[in-house]
């Protein structure tokens, strides 16, 4: 008798597993909009670069999150929302949490995630002196972890339908002009031409592309480069004020690489549905044409940090007394009313692609969700800490010869042979250093 009700309470704790199972697959599969993954760096960080310890690139502190909901900061670069939140809106989903806020226990793992982390560029060697940051190979790492916590909770099969019909935003580049090849300190400004930095940087992304596609990615959005020249910190370096002309070619140039490799992924990988998001376009009408759209400034940030050291908006700065009038919140953050903009074009590009739908109701207020608590912040390193979500250990990398030491695990990011060096005016004059953007 006792074997036998041991036996039945096997099989129900089974049937109850498998339930329960089910009922999450179904959860994942058939939720209101479709699941988010974002990939980027502090535009689109909502807290990732919080659980670094020793991450340098943070603004946990006020002025940030001031017209956020309950006006805290959240580690969100900007006064109020990111450009992923208002779009998570619009798609009728809640933002996508922070990875390095979950468990891989929690039940948020089956819905959208947000990867994205200050300082982040598309190389591992950008962002260096940021000291802790997740690298573009180091989001892939942490999406796999997640696909496999998927996997554990509703089985493989549901896991590979939920990340098939998954969008995947990725905003990367930025950073590995302005905190890498603009940088005169930095090996890659020194080493390469810009054509082959712009090679280097497309082979980058080409591997890291077809990556994320093996691991179940179909429907890619990849963000282009914003007129990099005319954010305040580059203007400031203009002895005129205006925008930096040879830096935004860069940016052109980037794009339209960037535009011809996802055409050719998606005639390479079968499925493959990736997109150039124009955001150069947009951004470059907000900044010559702010009155259009309501604002009366483009040209300085509302903390009027352009020229101080990290271009961020301290606690000390002298915040702007109409947020909605600026285009800019800091030296290089675009704010909450311009991301608004900025997000209702680049969903006005996906619905045109047939990958959403037109937006009903509010859709620039995210709907309310109860979630999980997050995990603690962490509040003093031991030896070192491991970044959250792997069983690795973010270590500090040696200082750069020819070429900088690949940062992170599982990256597939390899040095490129080093031409030889050039002298920086065979590509035009050295720029002066700008304080660093996150």
């Amino acid at each position: 008798m006792a074997a036998l009700g041991a036996t039945a309470v096997a099989i129900a704790m089974l049937l109850l597993a498998t339930i329960t199972n089910v009922a999450l697959a179904t959860t994942a599969t058939t939720a209101k909009g479709p699941v988010i993954y974002i990939f980027g760096d502090s535009m689109s960080d909502v807290g990732n670069n919080n659980y670094l310890l020793l991450s340098i690139a943070k603004c946990d502190y006020p002025w940030y999150g001031i017209d956020y909901e309950g006006g805290y900061p959240t580690g969100r670069f900007t006064n109020g929302r990111t450009i992923g939140d208002i779009m998570a809106a619009k798609f009728g989903v809640p933002p996508p949490p922070a990875f390095l806020s979950l468990y891989m226990t929690d039940d948020e793992v089956l819905g959208g995630v947000n990867f994205a982390s200050g300082g982040a560029g598309l190389l591992n060697e950008t962002g260096i002196y940021f000291v802790e940051y997740l690298s573009f190979d180091n989001q892939i790492s942490y999406f796999e972890q997640t696909k496999n916590a998927m996997i554990s909770k509703i089985g493989k099969k549901a896991a590979e339908e939920v990340v098939n019909g998954a969008i995947f935003q990725i905003g990367l580049g930025s950073n590995d002009y302005v905190n890498n090849f603009l940088r005169p300190f930095m090996a890659d400004g020194i080493v390469y031409t810009h054509d082959e930095f712009v090679a280097y940087l497309m082979d980058t992304i080409a591997q890291q592309l077809t990556r994320l596609y093996h691991l179940g990615a179909r429907k890619v959005w990849f963000t282009g480069l914003a007129p990099l020249g005319c954010i305040p910190s580059q203007r400031v370096l203009s002895e005129t004020g205006e925008c930096l002309e040879e830096v935004n070619g860069y940016a052109v140039r980037f794009n339209a690489a960037a535009k011809d490799l996802l055409a050719g992924l998606n005639a390479k990988l079968p499925g493959a549905r990736m997109s150039l998001a124009d955001c150069y376009s947009v951004v470059m009408e907000l900044i010559e044409h702010p009155q259009k759209y309501g604002f009366t400034t483009s040209h300085t940030s509302c903390c009027d940090v352009d020229t101080s050291v990290g271009g961020l908006c301290l606690p000390t700065a002298s915040v702007c007394e109409d947020r909605k009038e600026f285009v800019f919140w800091d030296a290089y953050h675009t704010s909450d009313a311009a991301n608004q903009v900025i997000a209702a074009h680049l969903y006005a590009d996906m619905v045109s692609a047939g990958d959403a739908q037109e937006p009903q109701g509010n859709a620039t207020a995210a709907p309310k969700v109860v979630r999980s608590p997050p995990r603690p912040l962490p509040r003093a390193p031991a030896s070192r800490p491991a970044v959250r979500g792997s069983n690795t250990t973010s270590t500090p990398r040696a200082a750069p010869a020819s070429r900088p030491a690949v940062r992170g695990s599982n990256t597939t990011s390899a040095p490129r042979a080093a031409p030889a060096a050039r002298p920086r005016d065979a590509v035009g004059s050295p720029l002066a250093a700008p304080p660093p953007r996150a």
